[in-house]
């Protein structure tokens, strides 16, 4: 865990303003030891909107995925952070992701328990693909992919379908 990451998940801001200012760390790190979270997955868990600005303002990208395929927004959901979701949404995050289990934030947010958070992602999700294909179709190009975790998620499932190739 890098000393950005520490700083995040403890919610200091002035820590982290200090570490990207002076370009101490990157900000898109991913911390092997803890699934490949980076600082922002850390920030949208504990809820902190002003890390979340900060670290996007410094060239955190909301479409990095855990070694699971959580994005910022899957963290939320899983704690409630309506604020945190709303963001996001604003700042044109994926939102909407599936996971390796084939879960969005709004399915995560549902077993959980957080409605509020429920109801908004059930909103805000049309928005996005709205926003998303508009962007496709005046040539817009969006950080919305995680081209590192696509990679390992195809090799994964070509080892799965060669395998199981193998033993026919």
């Amino acid at each position: 865990m890098t000393e950005l990451h520490q700083a995040a998940a403890a919610r200091d801001y002035e820590k982290v303003k200090e570490i990207l200012t002076q370009q101490r760390c990157c900000p898109n790190q991913k911390d092997i030891d803890w699934s490949n979270k980076t600082p922002l997955h850390w920030a949208a868990d504990t809820g902190d909107t002003e890390i979340i600005r900060i670290l996007i303002q410094h060239g955190a990208r909301p479409c990095l995925r855990t070694e699971h395929g959580w994005t910022p927004a899957h963290f939320a959901a899983e704690s409630g952070r309506l604020e945190v979701l709303r963001l996001l949404h604003s700042l044109h995050a994926p939102i909407d992701k599936e996971d390796s289990c084939g879960d969005k934030p709004v399915r995560i947010a549902e077993i959980y328990g957080h409605q509020d958070c429920v109801r908004f992602l059930k909103k805000a999700e049309p928005e996005c693909q709205a926003y998303r294909k508009k962007a496709a179709q005046q040539g817009i190009l969006l950080d919305d992919t995680d081209e590192e975790w696509e990679q390992q998620s195809k090799e994964h499932e070509e080892n799965i379908v060669s395998g199981s190739n193998d033993q026919t």
